[in-house]
């Protein structure tokens, strides 16, 4: 293999591996706006910025989107089992789901 052809893949695998960092980020990403929105049915218990009002529920401001994501969509499959959580997911809609995960994720967790 000549070092012309060589430079050529190395380029082409640099634009493909750039193109899948950069889709892999936009697809994924949730509307934070929309979440806010969305997260008014969160707030009895998670509180208003994400920081719960009691010791028995978890905080969420500041949790990581995906693992926001994973858990809801656990409640939401059933494995996670919490009648509360299952009926408050059970209408989310994917969509939901990451928005809801965005705006949580952005809270400051102090």
């Amino acid at each position: 293999m000549n070092t012309a052809s060589k430079q050529s893949k190395v380029r082409l695998s640099v634009v493909i591996f750039t193109l899948c960092l950069f889709t892999a980020g936009f697809c994924n990403a949730g509307d934070i706006g929309a979440g806010k929105t969305r997260a008014a049915a969160c707030v009895g218990c998670h509180g208003m910025q994400g920081i719960s009002v009691a010791p028995n529920y978890p905080n969420l401001a500041g949790q990581k989107e995906k693992y926001l994501a994973s858990a809801i969509n656990s409640y939401r499959s059933g494995g996670r089992n919490d009648p509360t959580m299952k009926a408050m997911v059970a209408s989310l809609s994917d969509d939901d789901v990451a928005n809801l995960a965005a705006y949580f994720s952005s809270l400051a967790s102090n």
